[in-house]
């Protein structure tokens, strides 16, 4: 008699394997008996932003193209491969000034805030100053340059090896860009960004050789010597940041880190 029981019980397992959808199965397991706290992506707004539960979840470390900029699409679309319809790990360091939940996300290991600065789909971005994963996110940033790959791409523009970085002025918001070549060299839509969302574009402007140029944070009068950054009451934050200079058609003539 106790054997037909065992047997019986033996089936009824068998019988939920088989017909219980394992997916199902496996999240509740997650959910329920793990320490780790698991949520599910409903939407992914753009390549550094996901909706969950009805609230914003802005991924840490990163910045991503906004609407209408280059490889926007391409970030949203690997985010969201890489995140609907999967039981997630998410590391939580508190609110923005947005009431947006600022995270890290995991998909199984993967840090899925690093792979996307891994497959040249975001720079790094610390605002707020360095937590313990800024430096693993600069060398991803630094082999993603060395893989040439989607934003890391470098600029084959004649004037990219040309135009330097001179000067970078924190204290008066400030850089100075030199033409070191024997020839003038035209940045019309050329672009110079910070790590978050600020961005200045050159129009019909040519530097020219053995020139410098100063772009300046602030309202004014642009000539050969002195551009002005307008719209920006400062670009350069004071925990440290980045220069992206890009040619016009987007690829990476020079980025320069630098901590206060």
């Amino acid at each position: 008699m106790q054997n037909k029981t065992y047997k019986f019980l033996l089936v009824i397992i068998i019988f939920i394997f088989i017909f219980l959808n394992y997916n199902t199965l496996d999240s509740f397991v997650i959910k329920n008996l793990s320490n780790e706290e698991i949520i599910e992506v409903e939407r992914v707004v753009d390549g550094d932003t996901v909706i969950v539960e009805g609230n914003s979840f802005r991924l840490l470390g990163i910045n991503t193209p906004e609407r209408g900029e280059y490889l926007y699409l391409e970030a949203k679309e690997f985010l969201e491969k890489n995140s609907l319809n999967k039981s997630l790990k998410v590391e939580r360091k508190g609110q923005d000034r947005y009431q947006r939940e600022l995270v890290y996300l995991y998909e199984g290991n993967k840090n899925l805030n690093l792979e996307l600065v891994e497959e040249g789909y975001a720079n790094y971005y610390f605002p707020s100053g360095k937590d313990r994963y800024y430096n693993e996110f600069v060398k991803t940033w630094e082999e993603c340059i060395k893989n040439n790959k989607n934003l890391c791409e470098k600029s084959l523009d004649k004037c990219s090896s040309c135009v330097e970085l001179y000067e970078w002025d924190f204290t008066n918001q400030k850089i100075v860009l030199r033409n070191k070549c024997s020839f003038d060299c035209s940045l019309n839509d050329w672009t110079i960004k910070d790590e978050g969302r600020k961005k200045f574009v050159f129009d019909d402007f040519t530097i020219k050789s053995f020139e410098n140029v100063e772009i300046i944070v602030g309202e004014g009068t642009n000539t050969n010597e002195k551009l002005y950054w307008g719209g920006e009451e400062y670009v350069w934050t004071s925990s440290g940041d980045t220069i992206f200079i890009r040619d016009n058609e987007n690829k990476l003539v020079l980025w320069k880190s630098q901590n206060y």
